[in-house]
Formats: structure tokens, sequence, C-alpha cells
């Protein structure tokens, strides 16, 4: 729209060697999951924005560890609610708790319905067996073990497993080695988000010397982990996973008969460990070097070297240091600094890579202590309950119902979005995201005006 105005406004534009700040434009859906990324840091001006897959990794790690049909449907029925309702919920004044919840209800609307996905997986509905998908593969006679008809359930678990003596090994064996595999999908597409920083800004020494040996060491062991986990699962194998992995750096080379999964797999072994520990010093050590030859080069007046794209910006840090990194940003290099913060970052990633891999152990933690305590309340609260009598029945639901609310909808849900919040925090957005950006605010001349006044009245 034109301005009333008799005079055209004067534009002048001001140079400035100040970083932009960011702005991602949302929609009512989208905020509240760039809202968990801001709440650990604002990405830094055109840096890839972890937003976007955590739309979809943020619910489903969370079902991960709150897999139940029941409990599903329950978080489903409110989301939905306040979803159908958001009109009359906004406008009203609610209290602190419950705008939260209102504040988050797209996000409680994903967990929901891939916790009802996780759940149809465990086959379990309030800790219960389903055979939606048809009856049982295990053929039992009365006094005799079951005996397999060869078959394979078509979704999920076999319900025969429920209340067996190895029901709690076999899940417990399952959901782990699932949540190794997820963890190391999850930090490779952390280390590949880097590699797109990379290319975008066009660093190819953050490619070849930050994300090849990154990859090639992540997969190198957790890879290889995860691929032994296939392997023994499709193959039906009895090795000893941790043996194998143990004995992989202890004694290179030699592998047991009954923990050989493949052919030329020891051979295959060595190699990885030689590989592994040939990727250490190459993070160490060749970024510095390259950074050193280009400020060098640059001060000997070789401005055709400084303008090659070969040679990343000797005044930048690297886009995957993670939360915390920092720069000189005055375009100076100082070697020892640099070769001191790129140890630093070395020796975080290659811990890192080990504890980063076990953190996602609580996504088994936590699903074997939802089923567990859903298992205690259905059985001890309310099924006890209904061999007592018609009143005794009556109070045991409502204890049953109570517990469900109370501890499993309320505090174990919170629990599982707590553990999935750090697990995109510090295992997946540490392997690329910056976080030291700048929000972008608006120019507000109210805001302004009340913000000169509240000065005047502190002063005065």
């Amino acid at each position: 729209s034109r301005s009333a105005a008799q005079t055209s406004p004067i534009m002048q534009v001001l140079s400035t060697r100040e970083t932009p700040p960011t702005y991602f434009r949302t929609t009512k859906v989208t905020q509240v999951f760039q809202g968990i990324v801001d709440a650990y840091g604002v990405a830094n001006y055109q840096e890839a924005n972890p937003a976007v897959y955590t739309m979809v990794t943020f619910p489903f790690l969370f079902a991960v560890m709150f897999g139940d049909l029941g409990h599903g449907i329950l978080m489903l029925l409110f989301a939905a609610y306040m979803v159908v309702n958001e009109r009359a919920l906004g406008a009203a004044k609610l209290d602190e708790i419950t705008g939260m919840m209102f504040g988050g209800r797209y996000i409680i609307l994903p967990m929901a319905l891939f916790s009802i996905y996780t759940g149809l997986l465990y086959n379990e509905c309030f800790s219960c067996p389903m055979t939606l998908f048809g009856g049982s593969n295990y053929d039992y006679a009365e006094g005799n073990v079951p005996t397999w008809n060869g078959k394979t359930y078509a979704f999920g678990l076999d319900p025969a497993w429920h209340g067996t003596k190895g029901e709690l090994p076999f899940t417990n064996s399952m959901k782990m080695k699932m949540s190794i595999i997820m963890g190391v999908a999850q930090m490779d597409l952390g280390i590949i988000m880097s590699l797109m920083n990379a290319l975008y800004f066009r660093k190819p020494v953050d490619i070849w010397h930050g994300f090849v040996p990154q990859i090639i060491f992540l997969n190198g062991l957790f890879g290889y982990l995860a691929l032994l986990i296939v392997i023994k699962w499709v193959s039906g194998s009895q090795a000893d996973l941790y043996h194998v992995m143990i004995y992989m750096f202890l004694s290179p080379g030699t592998l047991d008969k009954e923990n050989t999964l493949f052919p030329g797999q020891a051979g295959l072994q060595v190699l990885l460990v030689l590989v592994c520990v040939a990727c250490v010093p190459w993070m160490l050590f060749t970024k510095p070097m390259i950074l050193k030859k280009q400020h060098e080069a640059r001060s000997r007046g070789y401005t055709s070297l400084a303008d090659n794209a070969v040679f990343a910006d000797d005044g930048e840090d690297d886009e995957g240091d993670g939360h915390g990194s920092s720069g000189d940003g005055d375009g100076g290099f100082d070697f020892g600094d640099t070769m001191v913060h790129q140890m630093i970052h070395t020796i975080e990633f290659v811990l890192g890579a080990v504890s980063n891999t076990a953190s996602y152990l609580r996504l088994w933690a936590l699903s074997l202590a939802h089923a567990q305590l859903s298992a205690v309340f259905w059985d001890r609260m309310l099924l006890l309950s209904v061999t007592l009598g018609p009143a005794a029945m009556i109070i045991g639901f409502g204890a049953w119902f109570g517990a469900t609310i109370g501890v499993l909808m309320t505090m174990e849900s919170l629990s599982a979005f707590l553990h999935a919040l750090r697990l995109h925090w510090v295992e997946y957005q540490n392997k690329f995201f910056g976080g030291e950006g700048k929000a972008f605010e608006p120019f507000d001349l109210d805001k302004i005006e009340q913000e000169s006044e509240a000065e005047d009245a502190a002063a005065a």
C-alpha cells in the first residue's frame, strides 16, 4: 500500500560485518518443533535447521519409549480435543500448565499417532496382548513345550510371548538392539547434516577433514555393530556380539567359530580398527595444518589462493562443532588456538561416539519401564480386584484408571518427552548445529518507545 506522505522515504544501505539474524517461517503446526530447537540455541545465519527432521524423529523416538495402543489412543483423544477446540481454548484464560499443553497440541498429536504405531509393533494395549493380525504361530499342547509352525507373525510381536518366562529376555534383547540401530541412524543423519552445511558454505576442508573421517569412524565401530545385529537377526545365529566387539580391539584378527557371522569377518574387523585409529589424527591435525597454510598464503599476498574454494575461511569454526563453539570473529588466525580447539572437538567426537551410542539405550530402558508399570497396574489393581467382588472391582478400576492417568499418561509421558529432548539436543544436534545465531526481531516503534520509557523510569 502507498503512504499518504508528500515526500518519498530516503533509503540508505549501511555496510556491516555483523552476522544477519536468523528467521524461519513457521505455521501453527511447525512452530512448536522450531521452539524445541530454539530452546537449545538459535541457528546461525543460513545454517541447516534441525527442526525439519525433528518433526518426524522427535515424536517417533518418544513413541519408542511410550509404545502402547491404549495409552496412545488416550493421548490421541486428548490432543484431538485441543486441536478441534483450539479457537475456544486459545481465547480462554488458561493456567500455566494447561497453556503449555495447549501450546504443544501439534506435537502431542504426532506423539500419540506414533505411540499407537509402536503399540501395535509391541502388541500391547494397556499391557495386554492382542490378536488383531491373527492368532499365534506357536501351537500349544497341554503340558508340552510350544512348537513353532514356521511362519512369522503378520505385524509386530507374536502374542504368544506375553506372560511367558522368555518374554522379558526376548523383548529386552530386541529393544536394546533396536535402540542401537536407531541411534546410529540418527547420529549418521546429524553428520550428514554437517555435510549439507559444508556444501552450502563451500567449505571443502570441512568435508574432507571433518565429515569424511567422522562418518568413517562412527560407522566403522557402531555402524558395524548395527550390521552385525541385522545379520544375527536374519541368520538366526547365536553369536555373542558383546564378545565380538570387545575382542575386536583386545585381540584383532582372532574370532571364535561360534561368533563368526560371515566369511572374512576377522580380516574385516582388523581393517576397521586400523581405519578408525587413522581417523583420529586425520580429524586432529589435517584441518589446522591446511588453515595454517591458507593463512600463510594470504600473508604472502597470494590472493588467488585466498579466493580458491578449496580453502575454508580461517576466521570461522567448523559448522559441526556443536552448541557452544566459538570463533575469533575478527578474521585473525592463531595456530595454537586453532589446534587446541580442534583437539577438543576431536576428543569430544571420539568419546561422544561411544557415550552417545550408549545414551540411545534409554529408548530400551524407558520402554521396558513403561511396559512393566503398565503390567503391574493391570494385574495388581484391575484383575486382582475382579476376583474380590463387585465393590472391590469398582474400587480397583478407579485405582487402575487413576494410576494410568497420573503415573503413565502424565509422569511417564513427561519422562519420555524429556529423554527424547535430550537425544535431539545432545546426540543429534551436537553433530552439526552451531546454535549461536540471533533471532530476527522486526523493527517496532511501539516496542522501542516502551523500552525507552522503561529506561527513563528506571533512571528516575
